[in-house]
């Protein structure tokens, strides 16, 4: 049976469906994508759009999910299986389907603190350039799916309503930070303040990873140790990618 899937679905009452708000949007789910999930999974996938009043098709698309509502396109790839999955590939293939969908997230399926840390892990292995997809870590396969549902439905109707560019600087800001923070707080010894601390005062983690010790401790209050730290973690693969991260 596939990884993908889980024991069984949970019931129909039980999920939160979005309002009749949706009628004639359309989902399409990748062929490829649904031959991989458990049919449990499935049957949740179509009970939840039939209550969300998604129509489904299914095809052979390059993104695993497209949803169509309110005159915009939404693509999603949704990682069910991190355990298993080849890193690199996901993320190659993110930057490629980036570059065909100007709406584009990468819902990830982390239910672990490892799965957590392996995230964190390759996401600085396999860097993502800015202005890359957007990320979104769930902590179980219903969760994240509804979640998908909930952006591209979201996102059809701000384009409705003519308040989409506000939306996307919105949720870039807001999801970027948490991408962010969890990064940051990830290096040994740095809490969320400092965190918060290295993003008012260096900016970006690009910025931090490029920022010597002696200009983190001259722009900030973080002790010399902590500075220390932060640019061997950035310099040093054997230092962040070891076992002390968590």
């Amino acid at each position: 049976m596939s990884q993908g899937g889980f024991g069984g679905s949970m019931p129909l009452s039980n999920t939160t469906s979005l309002p009749t708000l949706c009628s004639n949007g359309v989902c399409v789910m990748s062929s490829t994508w649904r031959d991989a999930q458990n049919p449990s999974f499935l049957n949740f996938i179509s009970r939840f759009l039939n209550e969300s009043s998604f129509r489904l098709n299914i095809l052979p698309i390059a993104p695993d999910f497209i949803f169509i509502f309110g005159g915009l396109s939404v693509a999603f790839m949704f990682v069910t299986n991190w355990d298993v999955v080849d890193k690199e590939s996901i993320f190659r293939k993110a930057e490629k389907v980036k570059e065909q969908f100007a709406s584009f997230y990468v819902v990830i399926t982390l239910s672990s603190k490892e799965q957590n840390d392996s995230f964190i892990h390759s996401y600085f292995k396999y860097v993502v350039q800015p202005g890359g997809p957007t990320f979104v870590p769930v902590q179980d396969f219903e969760m994240g799916f509804e979640k998908i549902v909930k952006i591209a439905h979201a996102r059809g109707v701000c384009k409705r309503q003519g308040v989409l560019a506000k939306l996307k600087a919105e949720e870039k800001s807001v999801q970027a930070m948490e991408i962010y923070q969890q990064v940051v707080t990830s290096i040994p010894g740095v809490d969320s303040h400092d965190a918060n601390v290295l993003y008012q005062t260096i900016g970006s983690i690009e910025a931090i990873a490029k920022s010597s010790k002696e200009y983190i401790l001259e722009t900030t209050d973080l002790s010399p140790t902590t500075a220390e730290t932060i640019t061997r973690f950035f310099r040093d693969p054997k230092f962040y990618l070891g076992p002390k991260i968590g």
